[in-house]
């Protein structure tokens, strides 16, 4: 790993309970700083947090007042792994529905692209709820159209590698959603950067008893006025984006014209 490079995790948590204490426990062999932002989380929560700050040193306490959304606490965790030297951060969620030991690879990977954000597309087993196979189609759908581009496969999973000033650089010049609609306009917005994105699977399982925060109309609603604010921006980039297009097009149709040319002189 090149010595630029340096890395950490980030976990958001609200109301996560004990849950939290297993993936950190999947993590620490990465020997890597843990940063836990609590959201305002309740006392039964805040009670695991502290035991996992006394007995892990990897451990990072970052501490909100109330509950400001999922979106708001990641970037929290990003301007602390700033603070930390930190140059690329993995975030993971703190209710373990995310397959901890593919962390090792997303890592592995952003230290070889650190230009990249290290994105996980989904391979749900049969207890992934059907409206959420369902919302994420169609928000994949609407990210695709205000990109112009199949680049974003998926844009509500947030195990992801982010190369951090990229990000906050970003979040410091746009309004960013804080809640929900985070994970799907953050990418949104990368792409329109022109930062490049690079998918790889994560095994994602909902167990029984699980933790959810996703609140079905209120998030919904709140993911509505996102894709709304994004086609607006969608508008006033669709010169370069349609530029973007035409050159991909175009270059694509000359590397073809190449190969075409090459398989003929071979015969």
């Amino acid at each position: 790993m090149s010595d630029e490079i340096k890395q950490g995790i980030v976990i958001p948590v609200y109301n996560h309970g004990p849950a939290v204490g297993a993936v950190v426990e999947n993590l620490i062999p990465l020997g890597l700083p843990v940063i836990l932002i609590d959201d305002g989380s309740d006392s039964e929560t805040k009670s695991c947090l502290e035991k996992i700050y006394s007995s892990c040193s990897l451990a990072v306490p970052v501490k909100l007042q109330k509950n400001s959304g999922k979106g708001r606490a990641v970037l929290e965790g990003l301007k602390k792994a700033a603070e930390l030297g930190l140059t690329h951060a993995l975030q993971i969620d703190a209710d373990g529905q995310h397959d901890a030991s593919r962390a090792r690879f997303f890592l592995e990977e952003s230290a070889s692209r650190p230009e990249a954000v290290i994105c996980s597309r989904p391979e749900y087993d049969d207890t992934v709820p059907a409206s959420r196979r369902h919302g994420r189609k169609i928000a994949n759908t609407w990210a695709k159209i205000v990109t112009l581009s199949p680049v974003i496969v998926e844009t509500i999973l947030g195990f992801r590698v982010y190369p951090v000033q990229q990000v906050l650089s970003l979040c410091r010049r746009r309004y960013i959603d804080y809640r929900m609609g985070f994970d799907i306009e953050i990418l949104v917005r990368l792409v329109w950067k022109n930062i490049p994105l690079i998918f790889h699977p994560v095994r994602v399982t909902y167990p029984k008893d699980g933790i959810s925060h996703f609140r079905l109309v209120r998030d919904n609603l709140g993911i509505g006025w996102v894709f709304t604010r994004l086609c607006c921006g969608m508008l006033i980039r669709l010169p370069v984006l349609l530029y973007r297009v035409i050159r991909h097009k175009t270059g694509g149709n000359r590397r073809a014209e190449a190969e075409r040319r090459k398989n003929a002189d071979g015969n």
